[in-house]
């Protein structure tokens, strides 16, 4: 006759509580874990200021990104547009199109390399660049101003030694 219940099993490195769920050691708790955080927190973020380039001229966040990386940087190829955005090729190019039916981008064909397009904003496109700019750093004030200044100082150098820490690892 049994005196004692079990009162957990380790079945291939999970160990599993007497009412057969994961012990918390073997789960992965979503919400306290940074990257996910951090994911969540940008998405939200993103998603937030997307409100005010929606409202203002009716662009996704692609396109969005392809403006002011072009607005800040001027000339580029869509694969720099890529990487400096953090964006798929396949993004890219439908921004790219959408920015160029509007008329506030143009490509150019590379003389050495027929393959590789240049893309650099019209004045129609520089002007719309321009008209969110002061939207976009105000936003970042208004964020910024939630927290306090130990806060804000805390968050600018928590995510300047990640990307640093990050960038060196590349």
């Amino acid at each position: 006759m049994l005196t004692k219940l079990v009162s957990f099993v380790t079945i291939e490195n999970v160990t599993i509580n007497g009412h057969g769920v994961p012990m918390e050691q073997d789960i992965l708790v979503l919400e306290s874990f940074l990257p996910y955080r951090l994911y969540r927190l940008a998405d939200t973020v993103s998603r937030e200021f997307s409100r005010i380039y929606k409202e203002r001229h009716g662009l996704t966040r692609p396109e969005w990104r392809t403006l002011s990386g072009l607005g800040q940087r001027g000339t580029m190829t869509a694969t720099e547009l890529g990487e400096q955005s953090a964006m798929h090729k396949t993004k890219v190019s439908r921004a790219v199109a959408e920015l160029e039916r509007r008329r506030w981008l143009v490509r150019t064909a590379d003389e050495k390399d027929r393959r590789v397009e240049h893309l650099e904003l019209t004045k129609a496109g520089l002007a719309a660049y321009r008209e969110m700019v002061p939207f976009a750093k105000a936003f970042e004030r208004e964020l910024l101003a939630r927290l306090s200044a130990e806060e804000r100082a805390a968050v600018v150098g928590g995510v300047a030694a990640l990307e640093g820490a990050l960038e060196e690892e590349s």
